[in-house]
């Protein structure tokens, strides 16, 4: 049935009664009366009647199931190219005199051509929603082309084969079917406004990619709630719902609103306010609820486990500004970019609260009683796992703190940042530094509760070289600067030396200065052996229990403290013991055994009958699970 048009003249089409009315029979219009202009008026109002007539919806010849857009393109080219003509023919009769009924008749014609593209507007929104997604169109507008020109009488094979290929369509050729949809939207959209019928036109558009907006957002997970709700929510609850958002928030800027503008922008190119209501009305309240919820979230309860998702919502909404500026930057969608600002506000504020709140947790800690062993306080340990984590966060935090100075008594050391810091990170730099200094003036009151000074410098030498080995190997190297790394990292060596010296200098002194001397008696040999007895043994029982948590620098102490001791030892023993009768009565160690008992120490096993005197930091590092 289709097609059949083109081949007949337009005097044999089915639709050529009002051409043969006396009205509008050129054989019954004086020829002196007629201008050549009203003549080709006349004939575009006959052939615009043919192609409306033919595919009028009331008409008895008219087959439900068929429509013009998806059969021949070429056909449904003629009808809108016939309907622009019946728009120039109607301007033409209304400056003549003597043309009601022409112009009557045309109007009529119009509502039938207008009922028409109104149904197939609707068709070609509904049965295209898969390829009009918002990923289909985005790539259509970075390929910047469409495969369809509304002036183009000449269809490609390529737009025939898609056009009849149904619901076939691979996935190669939707970029292709979109770019066919949206051509023709646009086409009928042109017609329709430039007719009058925009309304009708934009109505239908307004329901239908709404209702696929709403429908996307609610598979998302995307869902509107009261401060109430939220704040009444355990962060059991509200974590895994911030983990959809952020997934939601990134498909929403950068695939289903872009889309939308970009389908809007070029169906409705011909009229901006027009393209400027249906995207508003279409995205914008919808865009209030996506960006509302980080502010709820941000005004609800605080407590540090919440920092990280704070951030990461932050920076969801910081990242994406460029894009939220762009695709928002109607004047009638401000108030989407406002609550998304809002939003970052907020949560600017809820980091900064949380930020003191943790400062304030650490400067709370109070230890009564010496940290088993000497080891890494779990504070330390709290503390700086925290920090690590915020300082993957620089950049937002950079933001948040830019305009909050510290408030400290004192300025802070220059060593304590790196000359390389750049200006942008200098108010971060020295929030973070700050923080460490409060939890290094805990870990030094700390080490001042144990009652011998030698594992109190072991107390500072594991934590001290937690801090610094941290600090080495995350962001907040790049944060607090090398300076600081340099200037601790020296200090981690100087309590190593202080803690050699205080614990075994005894044992070193009860060695002879000259080991090889040849006037010493067998008492005074005897007397060095037992006193080296005593000393060494003193010392293994107290270091027993103690630990070196990194390895490399619990070997470089066993090496150190061999160094000192066992070649003394050796030179002394063997000098000695074959001496004088009755030495071996008052030797405990041979040399080769104190290296033996000097690679057990610094692991923290329990001498029999200790018990565990350590004070745990009310801190606990269990919060930061799940945290992020």
């Amino acid at each position: 049935m289709r097609g059949k048009l083109f081949t007949s003249s337009k005097a044999s089409s089915p639709s050529n009664s009002y051409a043969q009315s006396p009205v509008m029979s050129p054989m019954n219009t004086p020829s002196h009366h007629r201008t050549f202009s009203v003549s080709i008026m006349e004939e575009d109002l006959m052939y615009a009647e043919q192609m409306i007539k033919r595919w009028d919806l009331d008409s008895p010849f008219y087959t439900k199931v068929d429509y013009l857009f998806t059969g021949d393109r070429r056909e449904a080219r003629q009808y809108v190219k016939a309907v622009k003509n019946l728009q120039s023919a109607m301007h033409c009769f209304v400056s003549e005199s003597g043309s009601s009924e022409k112009i009557i008749h045309a109007q009529k014609l119009m509502q039938i051509a207008m009922k028409r593209l109104e149904k197939e507007f609707y068709q070609i929104l509904s049965a295209n929603r898969d390829v009009l997604d918002s990923e289909s169109v985005s790539n259509r507008s970075s390929r910047g082309r469409s495969s369809v020109s509304d002036d183009d009488d000449d269809v490609s094979e390529e737009d025939d084969r898609i056009s009849s290929s149904g619901n076939t369509v691979s996935d190669g050729e939707r970029v292709s079917v979109s770019e066919l949809a949206m051509a023709d939207l646009k086409s009928i959209a042109d017609c329709m406004i430039s007719s009058g019928y925009g309304l009708e036109c934009v109505k239908i558009y307004k329901i239908i990619r709404k209702s696929i907006v709403d429908e996307t957002l609610y598979n998302l997970g995307v869902e509107k709630y009261s401060f109430n709700q939220i704040n009444k929510m355990d962060w059991e609850v509200i974590e895994p719902k911030i983990k959809s958002w952020l997934y939601a928030a990134k498909v929403a800027v950068k695939s289903l609103f872009y889309g939308e503008k970009i389908l809007c922008d070029y169906v409705f190119m011909s009229s901006e306010k027009i393209r400027e209501s249906c995207f508003s009305d279409i995205c914008k309240e919808r865009a209030i609820v996506l960006f509302e919820f980080p502010e709820l979230v941000a005004k609800s309860k605080k407590s540090l486990e919440r920092m990280f998702k704070t951030l990461d919502l932050y920076n969801a909404i910081s990242e994406q500004w460029a894009e939220i500026e762009m695709i928002f930057s109607y004047d009638s969608m401000a108030v989407v970019r406002t609550q998304a600002v809002t939003s970052l506000v907020k949560l600017g504020d809820a980091v900064r609260a949380m930020l003191s709140d943790f400062e304030a947790a650490i400067q709370k800690e109070i230890s009564k009683t010496p940290f088993h062993g000497g080891g890494v306080h779990p504070l330390t340990r709290y503390v700086m796992n925290y920090l690590v984590f915020l300082s993957d966060y620089s950049l937002a935090l950079s933001d948040i703190v830019a305009d909050w100075p510290l408030q400290i008594q004192s300025p802070l050391p220059e060593s304590y940042f790196s000359s390389s810091s750049s200006d942008e990170l200098s108010s971060i730099s020295a929030r973070f530094a700050w923080l460490v200094l409060v939890l290094l003036c805990k870990i030094d009151a700390s080490a001042e509760l144990y009652r011998d000074v030698a594992q109190s410098y072991l107390f500072l030498v594991n934590n001290l070289n937690y801090v610094v080995s941290k600090v080495n190997s995350s962001n907040l190297k790049s944060v607090i600067g090398d300076d600081w790394l340099v200037k601790h990292d020296q200090k981690v060596k100087q309590y190593i030396g202080n803690y050699e010296r205080m614990a075994w200098s005894k044992v070193i002194s009860s060695l002879p200065a000259n080991p090889t001397a040849d006037n010493l008696t067998i008492e005074t040999a005897k007397d060095c052996f037992r006193r080296f007895n005593q000393e060494f043994s003193e010392a293994y029982r107290k270091q027993s229990t103690w630990i070196i948590s990194d390895r490399k620098i619990r070997d470089e102490i066993k090496i150190s403290v061999a160094k000192k001791i066992t070649p003394v030892y050796r030179t002394f023993y063997e000098r000695y013991r074959g001496v004088f009768r009755g030495v071996d009565s008052v030797v405990r160690y041979a040399p080769d055994d104190l290296g033996n008992y000097l690679s057990d120490l610094y692991h923290g096993n329990r001498a029999p009958g200790s018990t565990n005197t350590s004070s745990h930091s009310s801190m606990s590092s269990s919060s930061l699970s799940g945290s992020r």
